[in-house]
């Protein structure tokens, strides 16, 4: 005669394995790497919220006494604007640099032509030219435009800049669209565009998602066509910080917390779009 167990038996508890040494060599590691990248955030925050005549060499690591928020609205006040001129930049020359970047890349991996590896080659070729290297040119080749000290000569430089890289990355990424669907969307009568707005656009996402966060923070954190390519009113965020920090008497309070205000946008990207980022780069790297 068999007997059960009562129906209202507390399910037995699976032992806990213990960790083994290269796990916790890992934690280890890990823990003290995340230590190395927030010390630098930990003096920023503390250098930001002290008065300046609490800053000083000997209380560089003390963590204010009475927590000073004035630093952030002062900060402001000089940079407020800056940071709009970068907010339009990032936004416009990512959004524009990721639909060419698309469009480039659907139809050089799914419309082939004559000399599209050829084309293909030149482009990925501009990433590797610095910007030192054809700053002149780009001056003057913006100043014949009529757009030298506006910010729509900065959005059109980093959009040039920007296509190599994009190009590469929905290249990579249409590579794995099956052909079929191409190919029913054209029996269908469809045209490029057609196809590209109907079919390709609406799975590109993951890609626009790796487009925009790679985009986005390298707009925003150049510097030298920022410092070459403006004027007063059109000078992005990272420029004007430079600016923060210039002189003979620093108050080392207004860069620090002007450096944090410039960095919440990168981070808000990060936090919305980082989770998908991973999942973009890996949706064109293995053939489903």
């Amino acid at each position: 005669m068999t007997t059960t167990a009562p129906a209202n038996a507390a399910p037995t508890a699976t032992p806990r394995r213990p960790l083994k040494p290269g796990r916790i060599l890992m934690y280890a590691l890990l823990i003290l790497a995340a230590l190395f990248f927030l010390v630098p955030v930990y003096l920023l925050l503390a250098t930001a919220l002290k008065s300046p005549d609490a800053i000083n060499l000997a209380t560089t690591w003390h963590w204010p006494a009475a927590l000073n928020w004035a630093s952030f609205s002062d900060a402001w006040a000089k940079i407020g604007g800056n940071v709009l001129n970068s907010l339009f930049l990032a936004v416009t020359a990512t959004l524009l640099s990721a639909l060419l970047g698309s469009l480039n890349g659907y139809a050089l991996s799914k419309w082939k032509f004559r000399g599209a590896n050829t084309m293909f080659a030149l482009m990925l070729f501009g990433m590797f030219i610095p910007y030192q290297a054809i700053l002149i040119p780009l001056f003057q080749f913006i100043k014949s435009l009529g757009l030298y000290g506006s910010i729509w000569g900065l959005v059109l430089a980093h959009v040039v800049y920007g296509i190599p890289i994009t190009t590469l990355i929905f290249r990579n990424f249409y590579a794995d669209v099956p052909d079929a669907l191409i190919e029913a969307a054209t029996i269908d009568g469809a045209g490029f565009w057609q196809i590209y707005g109907r079919v390709i656009f609406p799975i590109s996402i993951p890609g626009f998602v790796v487009v925009i966060i790679w985009q986005f923070t390298q707009v925003w954190n150049e510097f030298l066509f920022a410092a070459t390519l403006t004027n007063t009113t059109s000078q992005p965020v990272t420029y004007a910080l430079s600016q923060l920090a210039g002189g003979q008497a620093v108050s080392w309070n207004l860069p620090m917390a002007g450096a944090i205000l410039a960095a919440l946008p990168t981070l808000l990207v990060y936090i919305l779009l980082g989770r998908y980022f991973v999942r973009g780069l890996l949706a064109g790297s293995v053939k489903g």
